[in-house]
């Protein structure tokens, strides 16, 4: 039986990382704490979690400083920031360095451990790749490996983040038809999603500035007022 998941609950406020901890515990997981930001990194590479909870206003290195920089080393796992209610900016910031989710304080614990579920049950297995699969999505010059979780843009391999990846994956899929904005966020985070739909728009952002030639002028990734996006297809010449 494989060992269960571990998650890093990042919080300078001992309260909250003794709270989550019992919390996440009972539910069966392994948990490991870091109390700053640069702690927050030393852990990440000393336990290799499967999820981060990542409190926004952290010393020594904030948690959009932390995020941004798991990300630069390659860290493919979900990071769900967690903010106070009068800072939710900066949660929305943490989306746009390569946040998953983010969630606000106080919240219901039996919230939070339905989103880690959520997040660990669309996560990609350890190693990030799945080497039995080789499922290849090509719309125009855009080419998505879902097998190796691979992203080629114009010739030039593009990182994602999951969710990114997730959420481009879908596009692809149904490039040409319009997807409410409801069935997005149904499919990529689940039907348990609790969370704002800015996570929606700020996902649908960072990949236009990965995939459109010109992200101030979306061509590709379009929006339909009023009920989602569709991917279009390049026109035949």
């Amino acid at each position: 039986m494989p060992d269960p998941p571990t998650i890093l609950v990042v919080d300078d406020e001992q309260s909250y990382r003794q709270a989550l901890s019992v919390a996440l515990e009972r539910e069966g997981f392994l948990v490991d704490v870091a109390a700053d930001g640069v702690e927050a990194i030393e852990r990440f590479e000393a336990s290799r979690p499967a999820l981060v909870l990542l409190d926004v206003m952290l010393p020594r290195m904030s948690g959009v400083d932390v995020c941004r920089e798991l990300r630069a080393r390659g860290a493919r796992v979900p990071i769900l920031m967690v903010t106070a209610r009068n800072a939710e900016i900066d949660a929305v910031v943490g989306l746009e360095v390569g946040a998953d989710d983010y969630v606000t304080k106080p919240f219901r614990l039996r919230e939070l451990i339905a989103r880690v579920r959520a997040h660990l049950r669309r996560a990609p297995s350890t190693d990030g790749r799945d080497e039995g699969s080789s499922d290849v999505i090509e719309v125009g010059d855009v080419r998505l490996d879902v097998g190796r979780h691979e992203l080629v843009v114009r010739g030039t391999t593009v990182a994602l983040p999951l969710r990114e990846f997730e959420l481009l994956e879908l596009l692809l899929e149904n490039a040409g038809r319009v997807l409410p904005r409801d069935v997005i966020i149904d499919r990529v985070w689940g039907p348990n999603y609790y969370g704002d739909t800015k996570t929606l728009d700020v996902h649908v952002k960072r990949l236009r500035a990965k995939v459109e030639p010109d992200p101030a002028h979306p061509e590709r990734i379009v929006t339909v007022r009023g009920v989602g996006y569709r991917y279009e297809r390049p026109r035949e010449t």
